[in-house]
C-alpha cells in the first residue's frame, strides 16, 4: 500500500515538473489608452522619473516610499532607485532607449519582494485628436518563474497597475 502511495506521489510530481517545464519562457503584459494631448506632452511625462510621482500607481500606494535618481536629468542613463513597503518592493529602473514622441524603454531590475530583471516598454502613437500610449512589461521567466506563474497571473497581477497609471497619467496630460 506504502509503495503504491509513494508511486502515485512520484508520478504526480513528475507530472508537475513536466507541466512547469513546458510554460512559456516568456512572459508580456500590455495595456493601452487614448489620451487627448499629444504625442510631446505624453513623451515628457514617461521620459522624466522626477514626473512619475505625479502618475504612478505604485507612488501612491507608498507614501514614504524612498526614491533616489541617479545619472541622466531624462532620457537614456536616467535612473529612478525606489525601496518602500511590500506594495511596491525594491528595486531600479533605468531608461535604455528614447526616442522623442515615439517610445521609452526601460530596464527593471526588482530586488524586494523578488529578484528579476525585465523591459517595460511605452509607445506613443499620434491619433485624431490625441495620442495612443501602450504600456507593456515582457520578461524571462526561469524554472522558478514558470512555477510560480502557475499560481499567479502576470497579465491580471499588473495589468491593473498598468491601467491605473495610464489613467492617472491621461487626467496629468490632459490637465496640462
Amino acid at each position: 500500500m506504502l509503495s503504491y502511495l509513494l508511486l502515485t506521489l512520484a508520478v504526480i510530481v513528475i507530472l508537475l515538473l513536466v507541466l512547469i517545464a513546458r510554460q512559456p519562457d516568456q512572459f508580456r503584459v500590455e495595456r493601452s489608452a487614448f489620451m487627448a494631448a499629444p504625442a510631446e506632452a505624453v513623451f515628457v511625462q514617461v521620459n522624466d522619473f522626477h514626473n512619475w510621482p505625479q502618475w504612478s500607481p505604485w507612488a501612491r500606494r507608498d507614501p514614504a516610499m524612498r526614491v533616489d535618481y541617479q545619472g541622466a536629468d531624462a532620457g537614456v542613463g536616467a535612473v529612478y532607485r525606489w525601496s518602500g513597503n511590500k506594495a511596491v518592493g525594491e528595486g531600479s529602473a533605468t531608461i535604455i532607449e528614447s526616442r522623442a514622441s515615439e517610445r521609452v524603454r526601460i530596464l527593471l531590475d526588482f530586488l524586494k519582494p523578488f529578484k528579476a530583471s525585465n523591459e517595460a516598454l511605452f509607445s506613443f502613437a499620434e491619433e485624431l485628436g490625441g495620442t495612443r500610449v501602450s504600456w507593456s512589461m515582457s520578461g524571462h521567466k526561469n524554472f522558478m518563474a514558470k512555477a510560480a506563474h502557475l499560481l499567479m497571473d502576470m497579465d491580471k497581477l499588473i495589468g491593473g497597475d498598468f491601467e491605473q497609471g495610464l489613467e492617472q497619467l491621461r487626467q496629468v496630460v490632459e490637465k496640462a
